[in-house]
């Protein structure tokens, strides 16, 4: 706010300079003389000057003044501008946020409106999730059939996931999944700023947190906040509920399948095969995500507490986790999104596959 006030005032300033220039040189050129004759009466520097007594006098107050107003600008302005400069900046990067968004947004559209069909596949310019149809090919027996894919949420996926790795993703895709590559890195149409815009549109849609640290600025994508209370507890019913109604044999087998908004929090998503087309083989045994099946887990993380904590904060790439494991960056975190709780149930589950 205080930028853009700052901003006016400097474009006012600017006018009356402006405005004032050009009225001198028309005052100058309506004031000056045709050739009179004489070197002696047209040239300046060849005839006499104000004598000592009118150059001393109040012409000299006058150029006093001039100076000591001039100082007063330097003196105040210069203070002024440092203290607006941040504010100014933060301004630019907002301004510069809101294009790229709206870019962004173009790009996000359907192909019918003119973008690459982003909103196509994950439920409209919100991204809530939805599902879309697919093809798949069975790579034993290359039988080829039509699926509906639970593509996920794209409103939440920052709680999840850095501005790197959702850039990598839109860049080289999701393999065996309808998310192909759209960067030119990956072989897609996307330029860096086109890919840039998109993280942009993505980052202003996201659910806004709550709880976030005092100074952390923007709600939808502080990193200390947590899911609003009204999605906490959508995902605790829905789990519940699939318990009670003999689904699910424990709350942490239906957190690890939870199909919330096409399935943007589900651990299956990655770790079952055929999860995401309603089809699902043996739970965790593996897909995009390792297979959590036959004690391996407990092999690379013999204390739980372990396990709980890499849950929490994701896999960092080249980072040491457990035993002798090292992380690629693929798996997210999910500290922002599910309770100390959900994730202690969603461990105790997994290790007993």
């Amino acid at each position: 706010m205080i930028a853009l006030a700052t901003t006016s005032v400097a474009w006012i300033l600017f006018a009356v300079l402006a405005i004032g220039w050009i009225v001198y040189g028309l005052a100058n050129i309506g004031s000056s003389r045709k050739e009179a004759g004489a070197e002696m009466e047209l040239a300046a520097n060849r005839k006499p000057y104000y004598d000592d007594g009118v150059l001393e006098g109040r012409r000299l107050e006058m150029v006093q003044l001039l100076g000591v107003l001039l100082l007063i600008v330097v003196v105040v302005g210069l203070p002024l501008y440092w203290i607006f400069e941040p504010s100014r900046q933060a301004g630019a990067r907002e301004g510069a946020d809101s294009r790229l968004a709206g870019w962004g947004e173009d790009l996000f559209a359907t192909t019918a409106d003119g973008g690459f069909n982003c909103a196509g596949c994950h439920g409209g310019m919100n991204a809530g999730g939805a599902d879309a149809p697919y093809s798949i090919t069975d790579p034993r027996t290359g039988e080829v059939r039509a699926v509906t894919w639970k593509a996920p949420a794209l409103n939440t996926i920052f709680y999840r996931y850095s501005d790197e790795e959702v850039q990598f993703i839109i860049e080289y895709g999701r393999p065996y999944s309808p998310m192909s590559a759209w960067g030119l890195e990956g072989g897609g149409p996307l330029n860096s700023q086109q890919v840039d815009s998109l993280l942009a549109y993505m980052k202003s849609i996201q659910i806004e947190r709550v709880g976030c640290a005092e100074g952390e600025g923007d709600p939808k994508l502080c990193e200390s906040g947590q899911l609003p209370e009204d999605v906490q507890a959508d995902i605790e019913s829905s789990a519940r509920a699939s318990v009670e109604s003999g689904e699910y044999e424990s709350y942490g087998e239906a957190l690890f399948n939870l199909e919330l908004n096409s399935g943007a929090y589900s651990c299956a998503r990655c770790h079952t095969e055929g999860w995401s087309y309603d089809d699902p083989s043996v739970p965790g045994q593996g897909a995009l995500g390792w297979n959590l099946t036959g004690g391996s887990v407990n092999s690379h993380f013999p204390l739980e507490e372990d396990m709980v904590e890499f849950i929490d904060a994701g896999s960092e790439f080249g980072a040491v986790y457990g035993i002798q494991s090292q992380g690629t960056g693929r798996m997210p975190g999910f500290g922002a999104m599910l309770t100390d709780a959900q994730i202690e149930a969603i461990v105790e589950y997994v290790r007993g596959l």
